[in-house]
């Protein structure tokens, strides 16, 4: 098998960008002034994230434990604040990193002030108030960015560019127990980083849902399939679990005369596709890996976040993209309850 190095133009672009401190837009733009409102596990990565760019200066944190804004605020050198809308008035762009259940109302103020905002996935716990959210950033003219942060994988950049017409694709996020993130099933927890990924793979509207799961060590559902079918024809099937032995990222996909499969754990892509032989009765199967150069999704996505406001131009991921995801895993999680009440 002939195995390459692959760097996604897409991706380098925004690395580049990165590598500099973002340096060359520091000279047109005045620095990025930044809010991070919930510095729990994810939301401290934020934080120091924006304390190392060079272009952005981190005004401040803000959590509902000001102990613990207080401590993320001291390793990140900046102010700590009790209340988002402290922030109003001190900042030009604001990592949302809150619970999901809380999302509309931490993100209503500063939407209606027109300040940025980078809202961590999914976008809300409902489809209304995930609406409210998109219909408050177009109303005042601010720019909302979803945080599926799997779309700034490498692998999936390098994916994407190799994918002309699925017609199958099979997304398997498996992984051990951990307590954090139990307030919501495996659905809005894992499975909608692939279902996002997907929908962004398939250019047609989904015309069926089916799903089945079960809840193992939490009350929610804990292990999910789903089963995807596009009106083109694509159908696509993913599973989620988190009460897994072995931890597993994949997805691959089948088109006419190509299949192709990545690890997002070791980031490699292994392609088969035919190639016609002279005089032979059917085409031969050339195989190849592809090493994908590893990138640190979420430094990636918040450089992007940072480029997008200073240059106004819309996310990878916009705020119609997130609510997409999330009427999708609504409706699978609402399959599951259904099947499981028969």
């Amino acid at each position: 098998m002939r195995q390459r190095k692959h760097r996604p133009p897409s991706v380098l672009a925004v690395k580049r960008l990165r590598q500099t401190d973002m340096s060359k837009h520091a000279t047109s733009f005045e620095r990025l002034r930044v809010g991070v409102v919930g510095v729990g596990y994810l939301g401290r990565f934020h934080a120091l994230i924006y304390s190392r760019m060079a272009a952005v200066e981190l005004v401040g944190v803000v959590d509902s434990d000001f102990d613990r804004a207080h401590a993320i605020a001291a390793e990140a050198n900046c102010a700590c604040y009790k209340h988002p809308t402290d922030l109003i008035g001190k900042v030009d762009a604001v990592s949302v990193v809150v619970p999901t259940t809380a999302h509309l109302e931490v993100a209503a103020p500063l939407l209606t002030h027109g300040i940025p905002v980078l809202l961590e996935k999914p976008i809300a716990s409902t489809v209304a108030e995930g609406a409210e959210i998109v219909r408050l950033a177009q109303q005042h003219g601010a720019l909302l960015q979803i945080g599926h942060v799997e779309r700034f994988n490498a692998g999936v950049m390098a994916l994407a560019q190799r994918i002309d017409s699925p017609l199958y694709l099979e997304a398997q996020r498996m992984g051990s127990f951990v307590e954090r993130a139990t307030d919501v099933d495996v659905v809005s927890d894992l499975m909608i980083h692939d279902i996002d990924i997907i929908l962004s793979l398939v250019n047609a509207e989904i015309s069926a849902i089916s799903a089945v799961g079960a809840s193992v060590l939490t009350p929610h559902v804990d292990i999910a399939n789903a089963r995807l079918e596009f009106a083109n024809g694509t159908v696509a099937n993913v599973v989620a679990s988190r009460v897994s032995d072995k931890t597993t990222r994949r997805i691959r996909v089948f088109q006419f005369r190509r299949y192709l499969s990545l690890d997002f754990i070791t980031q490699t892509i292994d392609l088969a596709e035919t190639c016609a032989v002279s005089g032979a009765i059917r085409p031969e199967i050339m195989r190849e890996q592809i090493v994908v150069e590893p990138i640190k999704p979420l430094d990636l996505e918040l450089a992007e976040f940072v480029r997008c406001v200073q240059t106004q131009q819309p996310p990878l991921v916009d705020g119609n993209t997130g609510l997409r995801a999330l009427k999708v895993a609504l409706d699978v999680r609402a399959r599951i309850t259904s099947a499981s009440a028969k």
